[in-house]
């Protein structure tokens, strides 16, 4: 955490520099992402190198790393998928929005809206992974009970997160916007815009903080190829649908895209939702030594 800070602080100098004190202009900014990225990595690595702790995290090279790299790649490319599957379809609808007319302001309207969203996402991302790792955990312990309460105090604090996320939104919409705009002519149309936008993001963002937690609990049960279905089936075949008809069709524009992508996030908290509730839960292959009175593999 500490060396998140340090890297996004140096972060914000990195992007301000070279995007306005260099020739680069707008392309300043992802080789200033990439240059942070870099700060961070190295951080961690020097840590793990230099720290007592870590004294046996890493020996060098061996065979033996790639015993497990099929048991890995059976839970990891299904959880990139379906998250690839959450986030593309967010960054489709900006191209979307520039397939329409005054292709500039929908698409830098929709631009502000999907980041607007994807932060408050990662703000209760930590209650996500926590719910991820805690489920799993309770899991392997054989306690399918304490992981379901782990799961419901985590969906209470994720929503009652997001609460205060779109309180902050709502009263302070017109500065947030502002952020975004450099000229004051485009800054008076996009504020606008934005304000209008402002109710439909309240709702996106509560529903992402259910569908968040859903698909954190997913992934620590191992339902991991499951949520790729559902996100597919809500995002591309419903929430797809449904925001070319209402942005092209209904000529709704940036709101009907919105709407759409609402309603395929929608379906798909309300999908894994069910799933939680229907499905039997995993429980772990460990049993209690007679002798011993610990856990073994069996």
């Amino acid at each position: 955490m500490v060396f998140s800070v340090i890297a996004i602080v140096f972060h914000i100098g990195i992007t301000y520099g070279l995007v306005h004190w260099t020739a680069l202009g707008f392309l300043g900014a992802p080789l200033a992402a990439s240059i942070s990225l870099w700060l961070s990595v190295l951080m961690l690595a020097f840590n793990i190198s230099c720290t007592k702790s870590f004294a046996h995290t890493w020996e060098g090279f061996s065979f033996e790393c790639f015993d497990y790299i099929l048991t890995g790649l059976k839970l990891a490319l299904p959880s990139a998928t379906m998250e690839c599957l959450e986030e593309w379809a967010f960054e489709i609808l900006v191209l979307l929005g520039g397939l329409m007319p005054n292709s500039a302001k929908t698409s830098s309207l929709l631009a502000m809206c999907v980041n607007t969203q994807e932060i408050g996402y990662k703000i209760t991302y930590g209650l996500i992974a926590a719910a991820s790792t805690r489920v799993s955990n309770e899991l392997g312990a054989g306690n399918p009970d304490r992981a379901k309460n782990a799961m419901v105090v985590t969906l209470k604090l994720s929503v009652l997160l997001s609460f205060a996320i779109i309180l902050a939104l709502v009263f302070g919409h017109n500065i947030w916007a502002a952020f975004f705009i450099d000229s004051n002519a485009s800054y008076a149309v996009l504020r606008q815009d934005f304000a209008s936008m402002t109710p439909l993001l309240a709702i996106s963002i509560i529903v992402d903080s259910v569908q968040g937690v859903s698909s954190g609990v997913a992934r620590g049960c191992g339902w991991q190829h499951l949520a790729v279905y559902v996100n597919l089936a809500t995002f591309f075949l419903i929430g797809m649908t449904i925001a070319g008809l209402l942005g092209f069709k209904f000529k709704l524009y940036a709101k009907g895209l919105w709407i759409g992508i609402t309603c395929g996030l929608s379906f798909q908290a309300s999908t894994l939702l069910l799933i939680t509730l229907l499905k039997e839960w995993p429980r772990s292959d460990l049993s209690k030594n007679p002798e011993e009175g610990s856990p073994v593999l069996v």
